[in-house]
């Protein structure tokens, strides 16, 4: 079970469960005895996902502490939340040995060892189980990233053809030096002949009309 859904109500021993929201209070059920309660915003209400543990450098959640007695009891459920103050210090001490001395109470261990007991009476925590469920994402996003990539890269790699082969134009150039070339020879071809028989004509009007002084 979600942590999010478990709660612990200041004033009332042992966890409950979610069950809905009324209009100005929430509907909860004890694990122990079953019994369905309001709990009115009055009440000081925490989720267990809310909850950490204080460390010389930092927090832990509450759910990481869990998964560190599972794992120093094998699975089992730890001492007995009303043991002696000195013997939860030391089972405390084995599973956190950096928690903050100064600002965990003895009171505060009672409280995160009951609840932890209660979880695994009613089997309602198994870290090995909720890491089962999230390395299926991780593998999935790792294949969505992959396909991702792929068409990015291929069409990159059209662009980039495309864009190098469309600068060949040299026959536009050829055409267009011909046509020049074409305008050019045409104007000067003009006046050559025309001048060709301009002398013609010339000599012709000698021979006919030679000048008076020959």
């Amino acid at each position: 079970m979600d942590l999010k859904d478990l709660m612990a109500i200041s004033g009332y021993p042992g966890l409950f469960r979610f069950i809905s929201q009324g209009r100005n209070s929430i509907i909860v059920e004890s694990l122990e005895d079953k019994k369905r309660m309001s709990a009115y915003s009055t009440s000081k209400i925490n989720t267990l996902e809310e909850i950490a543990i204080f460390t010389e450098t930092d927090e832990v959640p509450l759910k990481d502490v869990f998964t560190k007695m599972y794992d120093h009891n094998g699975g089992g459920e730890a001492i007995n939340h009303k043991s002696p103050a000195g013997e939860i210090k030391d089972y405390f001490g084995k599973v956190l040995p950096e928690y903050d001395r100064e600002r965990v109470y003895v009171s505060d261990m009672k409280k995160v060892i009951n609840w932890y007991n209660l979880l695994i009476k009613y089997e309602l925590f198994k870290p090995e189980a909720e890491d089962k469920d999230e390395t299926p994402d991780s593998g999935t996003g790792k294949q969505e990233d992959k396909q991702n990539l792929k068409p990015e890269n291929n069409t990159e790699n059209k662009t980039e053809v495309t864009t190098e082969a469309k600068p060949e134009a040299k026959p536009e150039a050829k055409s267009e030096a011909k046509s020049e070339a074409k305008s050019e020879a045409k104007p000067e071809a003009k006046p050559e002949a025309k001048s060709e028989e301009t002398t013609k004509e010339k000599k012709e009007e000698k021979r006919k009309n030679p000048p008076k002084g020959e």
